[in-house]
């Protein structure tokens, strides 16, 4: 009978372990059940955002202003929005989302920018991510009626990248690159979780080329003034100036075709060309019209032939993880030929172009990196934290006890991201490895207490519930200042994730640590102690 309170408290010890376990690894399940997302950085709130349009190749300047005008007219009824300004033909001021994905280079007749101003985040209620996000929907409808394609891009919390999600493919035939790129944008396609992907291939489009031939020869024509003539129609040629008394400088007068002939080679082929012995003859007497395909600049990235699917996340769940998941599932079904397969790669280039492969890049490469990086910081941390333990009470078993603390935060964090309806984000992961040293400080005074209470006689049983008395109200504290200072950046966009991580990781593993690590270090000594 003597040994019934003993038997009474294992059992009661084994419940709360597998209580705890239970708990652990049903909270880290809410990361593969998409109910916690894992993202590289959340939606900062900026005073900003940027509306890109991209009009089909053939578009004229004036389509493409027509459209633009649209979008900024129905952008400038939201209550949000202070202003807008738009480009077309031209890119916007280069901002910091332009650094990477090169919106200064943006030039042409399709292609125009509207740089949104919102309110001051100050004034407003309404986060800038929820209302670009609002818009976007409006702004893809009003695109698709003119054929265009034309996104809400927001300015990036942390590093720029060229897309959120890009897919880029190499191999040895530049033929067949194109072919499984193609199948990749119609996997794209289907994916209901992002906006309308683009690719890095142009389409196939037609030019005139205007050929002096051996008439122009004999009608006293020189290629020469064939070339002038037609810069001077197509590009306009000053032949003048006009003196106005109400202006301060003099207008040039610029002599050129009108907008709908530019485009018609019948009006071009009219174009009068004066010859050498100054008699006016029709510009297709003297040349021939012939039509060739417009060649097509092909992408390098160091040095290799590269044709990239890009596409921006869209929806409730705008991690890019979930979607390439999802992709990935699918890139069975690429044809390719006889010989070849297609390998996935997720972090560095492929070293040879023998093969076809794809590679994951945009936000998901950012997101991979600095998770690997912080794990790895986090695993030698740990390492570090245990040769210390191991030093100071000279045992092995000791400091895994200790160490149980630091994945008992994790269900406070994840459970504390999920009642927020927050991203775990780098900045969670930074607080969850800053906890790391707090909940060992929790564990190191615990267990230091009982073994002096060993030492001076007292059972093993009273030393490990005196310990849990004494060493309570310290810890308490300590957990109390922690998550006081991490309410100031709890409702901060960017920071919030480490704010949880800290608040929601301290009260959880205080908690357990009280109850968890004495119950460890108890099951360890009770058969090595009378």
């Amino acid at each position: 009978m003597e040994h019934a309170p003993n038997a009474c408290f294992t059992q009661k010890t084994l419940g709360v372990m597998l209580t705890t376990l239970v708990l652990l690894i049903a909270s880290v399940s809410l990361f593969f059940l998409k109910v916690v997302p894992v993202k590289m950085l959340p939606f900062d709130n900026k005073n900003e955002f940027q509306v890109v349009i991209d009009m089909p190749e053939t578009a004229t300047l004036e389509e493409t202003a027509a459209v633009t005008k649209e979008i900024a007219a129905f952008v400038s009824t939201q209550d949000e929005v202070l202003n807008c300004q738009t480009y077309v033909g031209t890119s916007a001021p280069i901002s910091f989302n332009g650094l990477m994905r090169h919106y200064d280079l943006r030039k042409g007749e399709n292609v125009a920018d509207i740089q949104v101003n919102l309110t001051d985040k100050g004034d407003r209620s309404a986060q800038s991510h929820d209302i670009a996000k609002k818009m976007r929907k409006p702004i893809q409808e009003i695109a698709k009626r003119w054929g265009a394609n034309a996104k809400a891009v927001e300015v990036p919390p942390g590093p720029p990248v060229l897309s959120t999600i890009v897919a880029e493919i190499y191999g040895p035939d530049y033929q067949e690159q194109i072919r499984v790129a193609r199948q990749i944008k119609a996997i794209f396609d289907q994916t209901k979780a992002w906006l309308t992907p683009m690719c890095s291939l142009k389409t196939i489009r037609q030019k005139f080329v205007l050929m002096w031939i051996k008439k122009a020869m004999l009608r006293g024509v020189a290629p020469a003034k064939i070339t002038e003539n037609l810069r001077a129609a197509v590009s306009g040629k000053n032949v003048g100036v006009l003196h106005k008394e109400n202006t301060l400088s003099p207008i040039p007068i610029q002599l050129e075709l009108n907008n709908a002939d530019k485009f018609s080679v019948e009006a071009l082929k009219s174009l009068p060309v004066q010859n050498m012995q100054g008699q006016v003859v029709p510009l297709g007497d003297v040349t021939q019209v012939k039509e060739v395909i417009k060649e097509k600049s092909i992408w390098r990235k160091d040095q290799k032939r590269v044709v990239m699917v890009a596409a921006d996340l869209a929806g409730s769940l705008e991690s890019p993880i979930y979607a390439m998941m999802d992709v990935n599932k699918k890139l069975e079904e690429i044809k390719l030929p006889s010989g070849y397969d297609l390998t996935v790669l997720n972090s560095s280039q492929p070293e040879t172009e023998d093969n076809y492969s794809m590679k994951w890049d945009g936000e998901w490469q950012i997101t991979y990196e600095v998770f690997r990086d912080l794990g790895i910081a986090f695993a030698v941390a740990l390492i570090i934290i245990y040769l210390l333990i191991v030093g100071w009470f000279q045992s092995f078993m000791v400091p895994i006890v200790m160490l149980t603390a630091i994945p008992l935060s994790l269900i406070g964090i994840v459970v504390g991201h999920w009642v927020m309806g927050a991203y775990f984000s780098a900045t969670s992961m930074i607080g969850f490895i800053a906890l790391a040293g707090v909940m060992v400080r929790n564990s190191v005074l615990l267990i230091d207490f009982i073994d002096i209470r060993l030492k001076e006689g007292i059972p093993l049983t009273e030393a490990v519930i005196e310990a849990g008395a004494v060493r309570t109200l310290p810890i308490v504290l300590t957990a109390g200042t922690v998550v006081l200072g991490a309410i100031v950046i709890l409702f901060d966009p960017l920071f919030q994730g480490l704010a949880i991580s800290l608040m929601g990781g301290t009260i959880t593993s205080t908690v357990l640590t009280l109850v968890v690590v004495p119950l460890l270090y108890y099951k360890m000594l009770r058969n090595k102690i009378k």
